[in-house]
């Protein structure tokens, strides 16, 4: 099997991660994974009112841009005690755009006494075909937040969120242990099997 598939994002930490976790399903082997910048693709604004919205936007978008299969994804922060925030905003929390350490420090401030310390990441995964097809699927961690960052790896808000059951933070796990449990290798994982069909050019059911 030999196919081409986008990865429609420009975030370097995101890439990573995503291409090391469709690396390790064997049923992939075959296909060559390239990424926004490979291709040229153009920025899309991410003003979805849902992860869904985004993602399928984003995978669109870089379908026609391209005429490649592209795979998207769009994924946030939830946080109870803020009622739902940053959520879809994620990534431009404290105003622009991918600033990591900003969006971090501005959900440790609104979180100042707050006792309510529950969160989820949330993982929307879209696949969209040249022919028009799409598919979609969500994966999310539960967890809290810390009251400090804590660990070297990952990116965005990991340093400050600890799954439930688990002593760590996610900027604290080793990649690999971090790819089991997260919102984004539950997504992902979840739609490789339609990235292995379309790739082999077998049916793939929406």
């Amino acid at each position: 099997m030999t196919a081409r598939l986008v990865l429609a994002t420009t975030n370097a930490g995101k890439l990573v991660e995503l291409r090391r976790i469709l690396a390790t399903d064997p049923r992939l082997a075959g296909v060559e994974v390239l990424s926004a910048a490979d291709v040229a693709l153009p920025d899309v604004d991410e003003d979805g009112k849902t992860f869904a919205d985004n993602a399928l936007r984003k995978a669109r978008s870089g379908v026609v841009a391209c005429g490649l299969a592209c795979v998207a994804d769009d994924s946030g922060l939830v946080v109870d005690g803020l009622g739902g925030e940053p959520g879809v905003r994620s990534a431009r929390y404290a105003g622009r755009h991918g600033d990591d350490a900003a969006n971090l420090a501005l959900v440790l401030e609104r979180m100042a006494g707050v006792t309510d310390r529950a969160a989820s990441f949330v993982c929307v995964a879209a696949l969209v075909a040249p022919d028009g097809r799409e598919w979609t699927a969500e994966g999310t961690l539960q967890g809290v937040l810390v009251d400090a960052p804590r660990g070297d790896h990952g990116f965005g808000y990991d340093p400050i969120f600890q799954p439930l059951g688990s002593a760590l933070t996610t900027a604290e796990m080793l990649p690999e242990q971090k790819d089991a449990i997260s919102h984004r290798g539950k997504a992902f994982r979840a739609i490789a099997a339609a990235i292995a069909e379309l790739a082999s050019g077998q049916p793939a059911a929406p």
